[in-house]
């Protein structure tokens, strides 16, 4: 892009819009840090929004890319919910995920990292990692992203975030933070 462009629409209006940045420029970000710690039940084999991690986004433009990001610290009641639990996003309502097969549970990030053994649960954090998800939401309306997860043990249990089951007030009970973020990227 010539910089006689970029300089002419900055003296015009006083900023850069959107209209002038190349594919693949960041346009904003907006994140949640979240410092708290919360305790939801998620009902066996059922997608459950982690609503106190949602972020809200408005875009600039209408073929705008949207990267979602995420970490999630925290443990499950039930150690099994490590193995067989699936993290993903929704868009507002719109779960967004893997496509694919009708019996298949569908996420982005498979499974829930286990730091510890047997002996260590309910004392010792779990971790999503960090996963990532690029939307196409096609809109300039404000839109909501928020964390989601599904777990299938045969019965509910509890995500607990940015703690321990216990929470004991030691140092064998840590507590962490978590995020989400949604960047509009240039199309």
């Amino acid at each position: 892009m010539p910089l006689s462009k970029i300089q002419t629409n900055s003296l015009a209006t006083g900023a850069i819009t959107s209209a002038v940045m190349p594919t693949g420029s960041v346009l904003q970000t907006q994140y949640l840090q979240y410092t708290g710690q919360t305790s939801t039940t998620v009902a066996n084999d059922t997608n459950v929004s982690l609503t106190h991690l949602a972020v809200n986004i408005t875009p600039k433009a209408t073929n705008s890319i949207i990267r979602i990001d995420a970490m999630v610290n925290g443990e499950w009641s039930n150690q099994v919910c490590s193995t067989n639990s699936v993290w993903f996003f929704y868009r507002d309502s719109t779960k967004l995920s893997a496509g694919g097969g009708a019996s298949r549970v569908m996420g982005i990030l498979m499974g829930t990292s286990i730091t510890h053994d047997a002996a260590n649960q309910s004392s010792t954090p779990e971790h999503t990692g960090t996963y990532s998800y690029f939307d196409t939401p096609s809109t300039t309306s404000q839109i909501t992203y928020t964390v989601a997860v599904r777990q299938g043990n045969g019965s509910s249990a509890t995500w607990y975030t940015n703690r321990t089951v216990d929470d004991g007030n030691s140092y064998a009970y840590e507590r962490g933070l978590s995020f989400i973020s949604a960047t509009e990227i240039a199309g």
